[in-house]
């Protein structure tokens, strides 16, 4: 059941992309803000650290949130 619930919410977070892609443009505004910061205060490889680590943090929370 479980499993299903995932499907449904996955196929309708990607319908409400594809209906209207600035909402996910204004969601993803805020981590593109923060990694353009980092990078043009240091450089590159500490903007990549930080992007991979906020994609773990993601996935770890989403983990143990469902």
């Amino acid at each position: 059941m479980a499993k299903e619930i995932d499907r449904i919410r996955a196929r309708s977070a990607l319908e409400t992309i594809r209906e209207s892609p600035l909402i996910a443009a204004i969601a993803l505004l805020p981590v593109l803000v923060v990694l353009g910061v980092v990078w043009w205060l240091t450089n590159w490889f500490v903007a990549l650290v930080l992007l991979i680590v906020f994609g773990v943090v993601v996935v770890v929370r989403g983990r143990i949130i469902s």
